[in-house]
């Protein structure tokens, strides 16, 4: 047998965002049907970055990533984020794609945040603050714009440059966008925030009643971008408990004792099975503390696979 390689360019060419929201939003729901398969990441810590990797099972698709996060790396001309994902046959374990994960990872993230806003945010949402401009700003705003009648983006970057990069694509799609101060991008109705911070960007005195916020930045130990204020005043939603405790948003007030596990109200999962409601009132503060699992990557990859055979998209390769 032979395995398919998919470049970046084959794998761009056949993940739509509509595709990634649709089979992200069927692992959550299977992981909160408790019908998957999924280990804890395994971190290799360095310096300037870390190395991940990030096995998975589900409804008979099997793989693992392996992705960095290296926050400086574009000071040499390479991505923050590159990953590479293995997709197996669950019956023989052989390899059936070896395929770039970086646009998979980027695409997932942004489509998980555009799930759990479909559950947690107003359904009148128009305006989205974006604390981090980097790629996975773009990601996020490509997914809400998926689900929400956007008119605003109040956009703001420790970098203003990167500030000003978002706002000419966020202005491609017709959305008004503006740099502004990082308070005022968080007057909105939804909240995104992206950065590698270890320390609050975002004070609890800045979000009014009836936010939503995706908190996607923390994933790792050590970091945090929101005030433990704001989570005790937050319907907090997490992706995956053990996950989020050990690396997501909350890590770090669960550790000072800010907040207990008490205060975390469900998986994404668990709402999107029924088994807790989402939003209750147009009032409440909900927040999604987003890590990025590995059953989003393998739901996306076993996608991308099945298109990528059915278009003859990619070169084999025999490894064995």
């Amino acid at each position: 047998m032979e395995t398919l390689l998919l470049s970046k360019e084959d794998v761009e060419a056949i993940l739509s965002m509509q595709m990634a929201l649709e089979v992200v939003e069927h692992a959550f729901k299977l992981h909160g049907l408790g019908k998957t398969q999924m280990p804890p990441k395994v971190y290799l810590y360095f310096d300037k970055g870390d190395l991940r990797a990030m096995p998975a099972y589900l409804e008979g698709h099997a793989g693992v990533k392996w992705v960095n996060s290296h926050p400086f790396n574009k000071e040499k001309g390479l991505p923050t984020v590159m990953a590479i994902l293995i997709y197996n046959d669950p019956e023989t374990g052989f390899p059936l794609a070896v395929m770039d994960g970086t646009f998979i990872t980027n695409m997932r993230t942004g489509a998980a945040g555009g799930v759990a806003a479909k559950y947690l945010a107003r359904k009148d949402s128009k305006i989205v603050g974006f604390i981090g401009c980097g790629t996975q700003a773009r990601m996020q705003f490509l997914a809400l714009k998926e689900l929400f009648d956007l008119e605003q983006a109040k956009c703001y970057d420790i970098n203003e440059n990167a500030a000003v990069n978002f706002i000419k694509f966020v202005e491609k799609f017709g959305v008004d966008a503006n740099v502004t101060r990082v308070e005022d991008a968080c007057d909105c109705d939804i909240l995104v925030t992206a950065t590698p911070s270890r320390k609050p960007v975002v004070k609890s005195e800045w979000i009014r009643d009836g936010t939503h916020i995706n908190a996607i930045g923390a994933d790792a130990p050590g970091k945090q971008e929101i005030d433990g204020n704001l989570l005790k005043r937050a319907k907090i939603v997490v992706d995956d408990y053990e996950q989020a405790k050990h690396s997501g948003e909350i890590n770090v007030p669960l550790s000072l004792g800010i907040i207990t596990e008490e205060d975390i109200y469900a998986s994404i999962g668990e709402i999107i099975v029924g088994k807790k409601k989402g939003r209750e009132s147009e009032d409440e503060i909900t927040l999604f503390d987003s890590t990025g699992l590995a059953i989003q990557d393998i739901a996306t990859a076993s996608k991308v696979y099945e298109e990528a055979v059915k278009r003859g998209i990619g070169k084999k390769f025999r490894f064995f």
